[in-house]
């Protein structure tokens, strides 16, 4: 059982590693399609902005919540809420949770199109007309991605610390003053650095892994199901190891 998985993982690096060869062979050819990758742009981040910032005020608003919750009976000054918030917002929070929302949105809504076309025999269409597929399908969702997710970060950071500091005002923990003035204390421009590289390592890993997905469909309905699935499952988990990874190769 336990070699039968591996070797089920190892095809799937393998087959993946492929298919990202097929991707940069045709970037070049992808150029051709502006249009398209200003569609998906639109679509991945803009379409995909509402649903990032709720998220993102929620968990301002949470980590404020808990943050002075644990601190309540400590003898450090309420500025330190902030000073615990905002780092943690910034390099945390801001990217991988919009990262595991949006593997769940457009992970599946991409694995879900283009499998549907594949097995609808849409793509062997597109390549009988002479385009690559690749070029046309994949490249301008994974240059959107790149693109996108760094914007969508930039956004979340802002509106998850805002959110903590109102959200802590209103609740009574601290002002937002007082909030602002712990932020600034420990704040260090770096650590924004660090949170748009993962959100550009996130981009690229959902909207990759979901086109691979997609393109690799087989069995009709039932394909493109398990296709979807899987494209939100492997996402989500690549993430959480690529966050690893990269905090201990940048921090």
């Amino acid at each position: 059982m336990i070699r039968q998985r591996l070797g089920h993982v190892l095809h799937g690096v393998g087959s993946y590693s492929l298919f990202m060869a097929k991707g940069i062979s045709a970037s070049r050819e992808s150029l051709k399609h502006l249009p398209i990758i200003f569609k998906q742009m639109v679509y991945l981040g803009v379409n995909s902005t509402p649903v990032v910032l709720i998220a993102s005020v929620f968990a301002g608003v949470v980590l404020t919540l808990q943050t002075a919750y644990q601190l309540e009976n400590s003898f450090l000054s309420t500025d330190t809420i902030g000073a615990v918030v905002v780092p943690t917002l910034i390099l945390e929070m801001a990217a991988l949770l919009p990262g595991l929302v949006l593997a769940s949105r457009i992970g599946a809504s991409i694995a879900a199109e283009l499998g549907t076309m594949k097995v609808t025999e849409q793509v062997d269409a597109l390549e009988a007309m002479g385009l690559n597929s690749v070029a046309y399908l994949v490249i301008p969702r994974i240059l959107a991605g790149i693109v996108m997710f760094p914007c969508m970060y930039v956004a979340s950071a802002i509106v998850s610390v805002m959110a903590g500091a109102i959200g802590g005002d209103v609740m009574g923990y601290l002002t937002t003053e007082a909030f602002i003035q712990g932020a600034r204390m420990w704040f260090v421009p770096v650590d924004a650095v660090y949170g748009l590289a993962k959100s550009v390592v996130f981009g690229f890993l959902i909207t990759s892994i979901a086109c691979w997905k997609g393109l690799t469909t087989a069995g009709g309905a039932d394909g493109v199901g398990k296709s979807t699935t899987e494209a939100v499952v492997v996402s989500c988990v690549n993430i959480l190891i690529a966050d690893y990874v990269l905090a201990e190769l940048l921090l």
